[in-house]
């Protein structure tokens, strides 16, 4: 039986940098023509119905980076927030950050907070910003809220479940992704949603992310299209339920 349209759709949006290269510009181009990826790609998951778009932003390795390279990132940031806030809220897209988010710079943080607490009741879509986002962390968050629990009394360790660990991630109460995408041909996770992909189907193009639109989702929608999601069992399982 094939997959039809993913529930949830993740995106390592990697290439910016390598489609900059390529052109002789530098590499703040590349991040803004990335950003135009991004209004695409939020409007075409919305127009399909996909529930989630988890778009991998900016990753807690990704301060290791120069200076300059995240000024200019998060000034772009910015900017995609102010300038797709009316989109966004017109389309009825909640925006939720998740990550570290402490960690990003207060002229960025704040306007993000607006943007978060104004479309809490949307319904039409969930956009998941992963921002100063690591899926170690994440994980070692979760855990230390069931030790503390724990300690308190509050939990049985015997009573731990996969269902309690993920209730403390910072994708509760979602659906784990059906559909990865991964642009620019890298073979990885990079650290990205490591719990919640233990059953998701991955993508890979070689398509650089500033060239990743449309039509080169719809490509990746096909291809899910055609995929037999078996979670452990056999094909004449699967064709029996």
């Amino acid at each position: 039986m094939a997959s039809g349209l993913p529930r949830h759709v993740a995106v390592i949006m990697d290439g910016n940098g390598r489609w900059a290269k390529a052109r002789g510009v530098p590499r703040a181009k590349g991040h803004e023509a990335g950003a135009e990826s991004v209004r695409s790609v939020v409007r075409e998951c919305r127009r399909q119905g996909v529930e989630v778009l988890t778009l991998y932003s900016f990753s807690t390795e990704n301060w290791k980076r120069p200076p300059e390279e995240i000024s200019a990132l998060m000034a772009l940031l910015k900017r995609y927030v102010l300038q797709e806030r009316t989109e966004l809220m017109e389309q009825g897209i909640r925006v939720r950050v998740i990550g570290q988010m402490s960690r990003l710079p207060l002229f960025v943080r704040k306007p993000l907070d607006v943007l978060c607490n104004d479309s809490a009741g949307n319904d039409g879509m969930v956009l998941n910003l992963a921002l100063s986002y690591g899926s170690r962390a994440e994980m070692v968050s979760a855990v230390r809220q069931v030790a503390r629990d724990a300690v308190a009394g509050a939990i049985d360790p015997d009573a731990i479940t996969e269902d309690v660990i993920s209730d403390r991630l910072y994708t509760a109460g979602l659906p784990d992704p059906d559909l990865l995408i991964r642009t620019s041909g890298e073979l990885r996770l990079s650290n990205f949603l490591l719990w919640q992909l233990a059953y998701t189907e991955i993508y890979v193009t070689d398509t650089y992310w500033p060239d990743f639109r449309e039509i080169a989702l719809q490509e990746a929608f096909d291809a899910f299209g055609q995929r037999r999601r078996r979670y452990g069992k056999t094909d004449a399982q699967i064709d029996k339920d």
